[in-house]
C-alpha cells in the first residue's frame, strides 16, 4: 500500500485484528454483490469504503423514484439509470482506488457460475427466493462464503453460509424449495427504510470478517430482527442430512 492508502485505511490498520496485513488482504479481495437495492446499497458502500479491492455489482433493474426511500447508493438524478451503473458511480466517488464492475444483467445459473468463481465471497442482496436458491446452489458447488440478508416490512434477517467449511449448512437447509416460501415484495408489503440499512451494514461487517478470517461470523446462525421493538432472536443452524444441495441440516432455537 502507498502512503495515501495507509492514511485512508489508518483506522482499520489501528485494529490489531486487522493491522497492515489484514488491510492489504482486503485490497486484494474480490466480492460479488447481487442486488443494488435496499440491502446491497449499504453493503456495497461499506465494502468500498473499507478498501475491498474489487466489487462486482450485479442488478438488472433501473432506478425508480420509489427506490430512493431506502436504496441510499442512488440519488434523485440517478432515476432511469441502471442500478449497477448508478452504484458504480457512487462507489467510485467514495473510493477511486478500488475497481467496481457494473453488471446490468439478471443472474442465472450460467452467468452466476462465471461470476462466483472469480470472487472470494458473495453478498446476496436479492429480493426473491428463486434468485437466492440459484446463488446458494452455485456457492455450494464452488465452496464460496455466502452472506445472506433479507428485509420486508419491519422484519429483517441475516446469516452467513460459509461453504468453504465442510460442516456449514446452506441456504437450502434453512429454506428448502419444497417449503412454503412465498416472496413478499416491498412494492406490495412495504418496508421500513432504516431496516435495510441495519441488515445491509451487518452483511458488510460479516463479509469483512469472512475475508479477514477474524472473529466469530454468523456461519451456522440466523439473526432475526423486529425493528418495531428492536429485539433480536438467534436461531442455531446445522446441516440437514437430507438437503439435496449440500446434504445437510438441523435447526434449533436459542
Amino acid at each position: 500500500m502507498d502512503d495515501n492508502q495507509l492514511l485512508r485505511y489508518s483506522r482499520h490498520i489501528l485494529l490489531p485484528e486487522v493491522d497492515f496485513l489484514g488491510q492489504e488482504k482486503l485490497t486484494k479481495s474480490s466480492v460479488l454483490i447481487i442486488g443494488a437495492g435496499g440491502l446491497g446499497s449499504p453493503a456495497a458502500l461499506y465494502l468500498a469504503a473499507s478498501g475491498v479491492g474489487q466489487l462486482i455489482i450485479c442488478d438488472d433493474d433501473v432506478v425508480d423514484l420509489t427506490n430512493l426511500q431506502r436504496q441510499i447508493i442512488h440519488h434523485t438524478d440517478s432515476i432511469g439509470q441502471a442500478k449497477s451503473t448508478s452504484a458504480q458511480k457512487t462507489l467510485t466517488k467514495i473510493n477511486p482506488e478500488i475497481e467496481v464492475i457494473a453488471q446490468q444483467k439478471h443472474v442465472d445459473d450460467a452467468n452466476l457460475q462465471a461470476l462466483v468463481t472469480q470472487v472470494d465471497a458473495v453478498v446476496d442482496a436479492s429480493d426473491n427466493f428463486t434468485t437466492r436458491h440459484q446463488i446458494n446452489t452455485v456457492c455450494v458447488a464452488n465452496h464460496k462464503p455466502l452472506i445472506s440478508g433479507a428485509a420486508v416490512r419491519f422484519e429483517g434477517q441475516v446469516s452467513v453460509f460459509d461453504l468453504s467449511q465442510e460442516n456449514s449448512p446452506c441456504y437450502h437447509c434453512l429454506y428448502p424449495t419444497n417449503g412454503e416460501n412465498n416472496d413478499m415484495p416491498c412494492a406490495t408489503m412495504g418496508i421500513f427504510a432504516p431496516l435495510t440499512g441495519i441488515i445491509g451494514c451487518m452483511q458488510a461487517a460479516e463479509t469483512l470478517k469472512v475475508l479477514l478470517g477474524i472473529g466469530q461470523t454468523l456461519n451456522g446462525r440466523l439473526l432475526l430482527l423486529d425493528s418495531l421493538t428492536m429485539q433480536w432472536r438467534s436461531i442455531t443452524l446445522g446441516k440437514d442430512p437430507g438437503c439435496r444441495i449440500c446434504n445437510s441440516q438441523h435447526t434449533t432455537m436459542t
